[in-house]
């Protein structure tokens, strides 16, 4: 049985940066917010529907106290900076939030296997923990963790990079992942961070969420092979 989550993940950095939602009107982004939470209720999670019924713009202009022409305005203002999908059978839905949700359940799979994702079960694949993204054969043991951190820590171990960190991740992942990289003997380079890019845009994933996944699962790197295994198998049925 799957769980109701109260709530959901939001972004504010994002939400402000997104171009094209910004290009949008107030009323449509005022709108699509309560379209957000309207798809955190939707079923499956991300889609603007009501059970097995679609939530129409008529039904949007009733739920939101817009008129019918605001709504249909809006909607299309949206749509055409980008903003959503429209699916089969005329369904609006958020790529975000649809990504979230399967990263969501990635993720409770591999804790459902005891914290060790590596493993094999019956031919199910999951996530590699600590795979060391530069060494294709070997897989290196993660150095102790247990040493406390200090703001001269902290400052000695950004001093060790030279790169600038993304506007798109917040300081703490950032900061986090850098000293991961440090453990591991490996200080971050521009090309090592533009490989993580590449990665994460062929899993469909942003930066921000994959460097946020190598901090907690303790990687060094990411790799796009890793979530598509993963996602197949989950697709399977578990």
């Amino acid at each position: 049985m799957k769980i109701k989550r109260p709530s959901f993940q939001f972004y504010p950095a994002d939400w402000l940066r997104d171009t094209a939602l910004r290009s949008c009107s107030v009323q449509s982004r005022g709108l699509w917010i309560d379209m957000i939470c309207y798809m955190h209720e939707g079923s499956p999670y991300g889609y603007l529907k009501v059970g097995n019924k679609v939530i129409l713009p008529s039904n949007l202009a009733s739920m939101t106290g817009l008129t019918l022409q605001e709504t249909e305005g809006c909607l299309k203002e949206l749509h055409d900076a980008g903003v959503y999908d429209i699916v089969e059978n005329g369904v609006i839905c958020s790529r975000r939030m649809i990504r979230d949700e399967n990263l969501r359940n990635i993720r409770a799979l591999g804790g459902s296997k005891g914290g060790n994702p590596t493993l094999k079960v019956k031919g199910k694949v999951n996530l590699p923990d600590n795979l060391d993204d530069e060494s294709k054969d070997k897989q290196k043991p993660t150095p102790s963790s247990s040493s406390s951190s200090s703001s001269s820590s902290s400052s000695s171990s950004s001093s060790t990079n030279n790169i600038n960190r993304p506007d798109s991740v917040p300081e703490q992942v950032w900061h986090d992942f850098l000293k991961i990289r440090k453990a591991k003997k490996s200080p971050l380079t521009q090309t090592a961070l533009n490989g993580i890019q590449s990665e994460a845009e062929e899993a469909g994933w942003t930066l921000e969420e994959a460097i946020s996944e190598c901090v907690t699962r303790g990687w060094q790197g990411f790799k796009a092979e890793w979530v598509h295994k993963v996602q197949e198998t989950f697709n399977r049925g578990y």
